[in-house]
């Protein structure tokens, strides 16, 4: 898309989540076993086309590419949407694409992109995301994977091991589910259990090479989600101290906090920059491309973690209760700051 096109887009992509999904909505789905609406999933798939962005044209796609799902992923960082953008459409259909292996696509990706089907990338081992949970032997699965997204309520697992890119399902034999209890309420997350689970593996690549593209998809993903989220961070501390007086004036006349939002404001603007060259040299896989994901990763997770503390703090009391949505932005925060691990910054070749 074109800079004009993708504006449109993400107005489109705005209006239809600040119609269809409200902070009351959230927190209704927040408390189901799905954790999300999916009548909203359905409807971002169906009327916007959102899980079909970076598939190929010829697998059922609108063959767009992952900078156009990364902005995605920002707008429901906005309004911390549970559903399985992240997830499935970005990472699950990229482990796939990245693994080479066209049968598996032509027979995987089209219920993907459409929505019908949601994938969960299992990956992490109990220290996180810097080594494989899972293992194979004579094609059998054994191990567990961590902190995996949306685990439990998706069919296909996709499994990264040491081996490479396995797939299975969640009805398969010698496979356990367990919902994890996750600091932020808004994003589910499980843990998988493999003991000598069948599996096929997808594709013949390097398996070290599809951890490092996946690891920096991840980062740029997350970069772009929490400069969503830290940008309505801000936007809800501009109306709220415009709108709340003390001494006969809104408190946002008052020059100290003036400079606290000025300082916010500066903050959330050079995250977007980053994220958006974070997300161009992914997409394009360029020479810079892991340089570029670790600084999004770096900038936009201390961006959000410093946003989200002052809007706390400017909010005052009303912030820290379970009616006000300031506390699920810190949590969201707080959460993805170790999502996805932090990694080494990368040596220049």
């Amino acid at each position: 898309m074109s800079s004009n096109e993708l504006l449109e887009f993400r107005t489109s992509v705005r209006a239809l989540l600040d119609k269809h999904a409200p902070s009351a909505a959230l927190r209704t789905a927040m408390d189901t076993d799905l954790g999300y609406d999916p009548k909203l999933w359905r409807m971002l798939c169906e009327q916007v086309g959102v899980a079909a962005l970076a598939v190929p044209e010829q697998w059922g796609g609108a063959g767009a590419g992952l900078v156009e799902s990364l902005m995605v992923v920002g707008e429901l960082g906005r309004t911390l949407g549970g559903v399985p953008m992240l997830g499935s459409a970005v990472l699950g259909v990229q482990a796939i694409l990245l693994a080479g292996d066209e049968p598996s696509c032509a027979r995987l990706l089209p219920d993907l992109a459409d929505g019908s089907r949601t994938a969960a990338l299992c990956w992490a081992d109990a220290d996180g995301w810097d080594s494989a949970g899972v293992g194979v032997t004579d094609g059998k699965l054994s191990g567990a994977a961590h902190y995996v997204l949306h685990g439990a309520q998706a069919d296909l697992l996709l499994v990264l091991t040491d081996d490479g890119l396995f797939e299975t399902t969640a009805d398969a034999p010698g496979v356990a589910v367990t919902a994890t209890p996750a600091l932020d309420p808004t994003r589910k997350l499980a843990t998988i259990t493999f003991t000598d689970a069948p599996a096929t593996r997808i594709g013949t690549g390097d398996p070290v090479a599809l951890r490092r593209r996946l690891r920096e998809i991840a980062w740029a993903a997350l970069a772009a989600e929490q400069v969503g989220a830290a940008r309505r961070c801000l936007e809800m501390t501009v109306e709220y101290t415009a709108s709340r007086v003390q001494f006969g004036r809104p408190i946002g006349s008052f020059q100290a906090l003036k400079h606290r939002m000025a300082d916010m404001y500066v903050l959330v603007e050079s995250a977007e920059s980053v994220a958006q060259a974070a997300a161009k040299a992914v997409a394009e896989d360029s020479p810079s491309a892991a340089e570029d994901a670790w600084v999004a990763r770096k900038h936009c997770t201390e961006t959000f973690s410093t946003v989200a503390a002052e809007t706390i703090q400017l909010h005052g009391g009303i912030a820290i209760t379970w009616e006000h949505d300031a506390h699920l932005y810190f949590k969201r925060a707080h959460a993805t700051a170790e999502l996805f691990g932090t990694g080494r910054r990368p040596v220049a070749a």
